[in-house]
């Protein structure tokens, strides 16, 4: 079953489309939360961050940046949130790789937030320790 942006993508389902590249596609996500507020997606169908190749990780943020250089240009936002994520947990509702130009405005009311812990050095580098041979190199 092809998600939603296969079928924006493919013009099955109408989208404004605002960039397309060999490896990604951005257009206006039509639940605008600010106005400008753009999706920034793989044209190929993989699910999330991890599943992509790293020549389609680094198309979708160079797009980002280039959309949230226009969503600037043209919105002259407050600010600008770039949000990406992964799996239901990650709070992922679309199970198709992208991320969100979100153009920010003081009390627009989006919240981003989450409970911040400090184990101290230690931890940090016990942490460091366990990811880094999981690392390509």
């Amino acid at each position: 079953m092809p998600t939603v942006f296969e079928r924006l993508q493919s013009g099955e389902l109408p989208c404004a489309k605002v960039y397309e590249d060999d490896l990604v596609f951005a257009f206006m996500d039509a639940g605008q939360v600010n106005d400008g507020h753009v999706i920034v997606a793989t044209k190929r169908p993989c699910a999330t961050l991890m599943d992509a190749t790293d020549d389609e990780a680094a198309a979708l943020m160079r797009a980002a940046r280039r959309v949230a250089l226009a969503v600037e240009a043209a919105f002259a936002p407050a600010g600008v949130t770039v949000l990406q994520a992964n799996r239901a947990a990650g709070f992922q509702t679309v199970p198709h790789l992208h991320l969100h130009v979100l153009p920010r405005h003081e009390g627009d009311g989006v919240t981003l937030g989450w409970p911040r812990r400090e184990p101290g050095i230690d931890r940090l580098r016990e942490l460091a320790a366990q990811l880094v041979p999981h690392l390509p190199r």
